[in-house]
């Protein structure tokens, strides 16, 4: 258990009358568990060249807790015992009888051997976790940042709700920082740590710094050591040069930090879907990252974009844009061409950007005409002046056919899954996997795929739909 945790517990034993050993001695009759199974206890015995271990009463801290209760020392029942045997868990509000058991060691590391839709059953743990990483990513600390990303991760995927520490007991990626949040959640209903983020000067003003289109971490360090705090401040300073991307994501801020509907993003695909085909009539168009997933609201939408037949055209995007230009519906756009090199990947990197042709755009979507029965006449208002649009952020990624789907298994997502499965490849399969390609290395082979099946199927990896990578 905690150290915080371990030391509260003991001096209360010992208000209450108990004899607590801080270490094992000849006058130790019970040891007591939180976050620890029978075998694991065992382990330690030994560590401490214990060769009966018959002597003790190996009890789980739910024994203690009922002493505390009864203000005694109760009975050591069987259901205070550890016992050797795994922990498992039926769904909540279920009886035991009737759910499949759910075994905690059988959790892997791994988000692309778990399956993870968007029912969270640990959100108030998970958007503490969420808020930790964001503040170490934010100082550039990536080791701490993953350790709370992969936490929250491994949270999504349990189908019941955490209520108490041994719910935690043999998961993966439970380290102390993490036990500690889960720990004072679990007893104060907030974690405090997460509280002092949120309410820290810097966290605050990276948080809006980073909320502008084209600003990142470096960036708002920059402005940050300038005394800049908030985005009023930035503003005002004339002396700052902005790039072209950064006065669109000031011009368009109010559009493109509010969320972007599903009813929105159908808008959108039609817009795309219409403008490429007008091109490349057989060409693919796919929308991927969240709403792929089943998300119902974005920040931004995505598409992936190919054609299946022998038909390529590298100026499409550069037609798309001006077709859009020319129907007034183009805001803003940053097309990146293709830096593809075929002997440079897959990249070893885990977090690599792949090489793809790619438009930053954003578009203007114009919203459902005004209900002119709800109009009151009496009011002056100047009807050209309602704005019937909103600003929307669109990215289009271009891929040649043959990396069709591993493009598609990449831009899917989620981070976390995508991250985790390029780690899964490297680590247990001896293979490297980005965007573009599968290569495996001990075979001096690059694996064909047409499908997403196909890549987990070379993985060895059991096929998980793009609503179960929500890690």
């Amino acid at each position: 258990m905690g150290m915080t945790r371990r030391t509260f517990l003991m001096e209360l034993a010992r208000s209450k009358g108990f004899r607590v050993e801080s270490e094992l001695s000849d006058s130790v009759t019970h040891i007591v568990a939180e976050n620890n199974s029978y075998l694991e206890v065992l382990d330690w015995l030994r560590g401490q060249a214990v060769g009966d271990s018959s002597r003790f009463e190996l009890l789980d801290i739910s024994w203690l807790t009922a002493c505390m209760e009864a203000g005694r020392p109760v009975d050591s029942e069987m259901k205070y015992r550890l016992m050797e045997q795994a922990d498992r868990y039926p769904t909540l509000n279920t009886p035991e009888s009737e759910v499949p058991l759910f075994t905690a060691s059988k959790v892997s590391q791994y988000s692309c051997q778990r399956k993870t839709t968007l029912n969270n059953c640990n959100k108030k743990f998970t958007d503490a976790f969420e808020i930790m990483a964001e503040n170490y990513e934010f100082k550039e600390n990536e080791v701490f940042c993953l350790e709370f990303l992969r936490a929250a991760s491994v949270l999504k995927c349990l189908p019941f709700p955490v209520t108490r520490m041994k719910d935690i007991q043999g998961l993966p990626c439970m380290g102390d920082q993490v036990r500690d949040v889960i720990e004072e959640i679990i007893e104060d209903g907030e974690s405090s740590r997460a509280k002092d983020v949120l309410n820290d000067e810097r966290y605050k003003s990276f948080k809006q710094f980073t909320s502008v289109f084209g600003v990142g971490v470096k960036t708002s360090e920059k402005w940050f050591r300038m005394g800049l705090r908030t985005l009023e401040e930035v503003k005002a300073d004339k002396t700052l040069k902005l790039s072209k991307m950064q006065r669109a994501g000031f011009l368009y801020y109010e559009d493109l930090v509010s969320f972007v509907s599903k009813a929105e993003a159908d808008a959108v695909s039609l817009i795309v879907k219409n403008t490429v085909c007008t091109f490349l009539p057989d060409a693919l168009v796919t929308i991927t990252g969240g709403f792929r997933r089943g998300k119902k609201i974005g920040h931004d939408i995505d598409f992936l974009i190919t054609n299946p037949g022998p038909r390529e055209d590298d100026e499409l995007l550069h037609k798309v844009v001006d077709l859009w230009k020319k129907q007034g519906l183009l805001l803003y756009c940053d097309i990146i061409e293709s830096t593809f090199v075929k002997e440079q990947i897959p990249s070893r990197e885990v977090d690599a950007m792949d090489h793809f042709q790619k438009c930053f755009a954003i578009l203007k979507l114009y919203t459902p005409s005004i209900d002119n029965s709800s109009y009151n006449t009496s009011k002056k208002c100047d009807m050209a002046e309602v704005k019937d649009w909103k600003a929307i952020r669109v990215d289009l990624v271009i891929t040649p056919f043959e990396q069709y789907a591993y493009a598609l298994l990449g831009w899917t997502g989620s981070r976390q899954f995508g991250r985790d499965l390029r780690r899964y490849a490297t680590h247990e399969r001896k293979m490297m996997l980005d965007n573009h390609a599968l290569y495996d290395k001990r075979k001096r082979i690059f694996l064909k795929a047409g499908s997403e099946e196909e890549i987990f199927a070379h993985l060895g990896l059991d096929y998980l739909e793009p609503w179960e990578r929500n890690a």
